[in-house]
């Protein structure tokens, strides 16, 4: 049976209007207050016939040197990352203690919470830094933004089963009874509870926590201060969301953030205005809601349920069938989110049409979430002590590795969107990629050049293994709706 979204035919022509791309010039100038915002940005991003959008650099650029660092415009930590990785709800760097997050780690793994995975039978004696990392040209280490790599520690191979704590001994962590040798190394900002008072969103600080409620999060939270139309219509929308797809929380984020931006414009126009505020609104409404859903009219977008690519379980025969059931399966989670945060003014976001290309947007273009943790810092720079201070600090520090086991080192995983970021090109043969540098300790896209890029070279990332054959990566790529015609695969062909 076909979905059929009542808002779709209602409000068809705000709906087109939403979806219709903004002038160039306006795109262009988006583009250059965003690029005027980043610190130190030596990029443009210039629009074309053939790729739309694409980025260049504005200087000659060093094999090694940073490109870039993009503030994301959405984010989400994976629910079950939560579990082992108290961060940041807005910036997602790592909070509170390294006794708590240890602490943390602890109590959900008794529980049988945890959301490690990989060699769960063991614990390493030894730690050493074998993940690969390469020196960039300012000494600095960088590693791979889309993965997280399960082979850091265990470099001696030894395995152990997992040595349990005492309840009393964890509770002590988290509490901060017990300091641990040198964790004041590794401190990180405190815990700044969200001021809606949900107890599932934390800050690094209130800036943070202010700007994650202006935002998004005081339609989002489900505390007894949210400005959710219904907290419990939203309960239900995250639950749906935390069982079938996150990418959900993200759609979501969008539609808050506009819903938000259109009311704080909205009463600064009233503000402003001097004739009779509600005959003024219904010619300047519109306009408005364009302006606020500005950001994300600028990104490329196609319907989810039409880009999505096919799984590998699913026959090619039965492909109408499975894009169906993800257009129902978005049509659910829409529902739910329209009971949660509808707001009558901005009903056209709560069309179908619109959730699927918002959806299809991050689908498309969304970059994967890892930030590192300080508990392997702190235990590969406990491993790295000198004697006899290593002997004297293994002693306190290896029941609590022993408890870990070898999933100690569980970084910080989610999705986000990046603006600038996603703007970059693919090539099978890129002159850049997505690196986290030692210091990059935060949710922030950072781009590293792979080798020397002239000033007005485009940047090019690969949005897929490009060392794969030929083939397998045309039909990856056919999944992004393009045909890949760079060097490489001229060659190849």
């Amino acid at each position: 049976m076909e979905v059929v979204c009542p808002i779709d035919e209602k409000r068809a022509p705000e709906i087109s209007a939403l979806l219709r791309p903004p002038p160039p010039r306006e795109i262009q100038d988006y583009f250059d207050r965003l690029l005027a915002s980043r610190e130190c940005c030596r990029l443009k991003v210039k629009q074309d016939g053939e790729h739309g959008k694409g980025v260049y650099a504005d200087v000659e650029f060093k094999e090694g040197e940073l490109l870039l660092r993009d503030q994301m415009l959405f984010g989400c930590q994976h629910p079950l990352n939560k579990i082992d990785c108290l961060v940041c709800s807005f910036c997602f760097r790592f909070i509170g203690t390294l006794e708590l997050q240890i602490g943390r780690r602890l109590f959900f793994q008794d529980l049988g919470l945890s959301s490690s995975h990989g060699c769960d039978t063991g614990a390493c004696s030894d730690v050493s830094n074998d993940h690969g990392a390469s020196d960039s040209s300012d000494g600095d280490d960088i590693m791979d933004e889309r993965s997280c790599d399960d082979s850091r520690g265990c470099a001696s191979g030894s395995k152990r089963a997992k040595v349990p704590l005492p309840k009393e001994i964890v509770e002590s962590l988290m509490n901060g009874e017990i300091v641990l040798p040198y964790s004041d190394k590794f401190s990180a900002p405190p815990v700044v509870p969200c001021a809606g008072g949900c107890q599932e969103a934390y800050y690094c600080s209130k800036a943070c926590a202010d700007a994650d409620w202006n935002s998004f999060h005081s339609l989002l939270c489900t505390g007894e201060k949210s400005e959710a139309f219904s907290a419990k219509a939203l309960l239900q929308f995250m639950q749906h969301a935390n069982e079938t797809n996150d990418i959900f929380i993200l759609a979501a984020k969008a539609i808050a953030y506009t819903i938000l931006r259109y009311r704080k414009s909205k009463a600064n126009f009233l503000t402003s205005c001097k004739e009779d505020a509600a005959r003024v609104m219904d010619k300047f409404h519109m306009p408005l809601l364009l302006e606020a859903w500005k950001p994300i009219s600028v990104g490329h977008k196609r319907r989810w349920w039409e880009c999505i690519a096919l799984p590998e379980d699913v026959d090619p025969s039965d492909e109408a069938g499975f894009r169906m059931e993800i257009k129902e399966l978005a049509f659910k989670s829409l529902q739910l989110l329209k009971a949660a945060i509808f707001d009558k003014e901005c009903e056209p976001l709560f069309s179908l049409d619109i959730y699927g290309h918002i959806i299809g947007m991050f689908e498309l273009n969304n970059l994967d979430l890892v930030v590192a943790s300080p508990v392997e810092d702190y235990f590969l720079y406990i491993d790295d002590l000198p004697s006899p201070e290593k002997e004297e600090a293994k002693k306190v520090s290896q029941p609590y590795l022993d408890a870990l086991g070898d999933e100690y080192a569980v970084s910080c995983e989610g999705t986000a969107f990046f603006p600038l970021q996603s703007c970059m090109n693919h090539s099978c043969h890129p002159n850049a990629k997505a690196f986290k540098r030692e210091k990059d300790r935060d949710g922030q896209a950072t781009i590293v050049a792979l080798k020397p890029i002239p000033k007005g070279e485009e940047v090019t990332i690969s949005y897929i293994d490009e060392d794969l054959p030929v083939e397998g990566r045309q039909v990856l790529l056919a999944d992004y709706g393009f045909t890949c015609k760079c060097s490489k695969c001229q060659q190849e062909s």
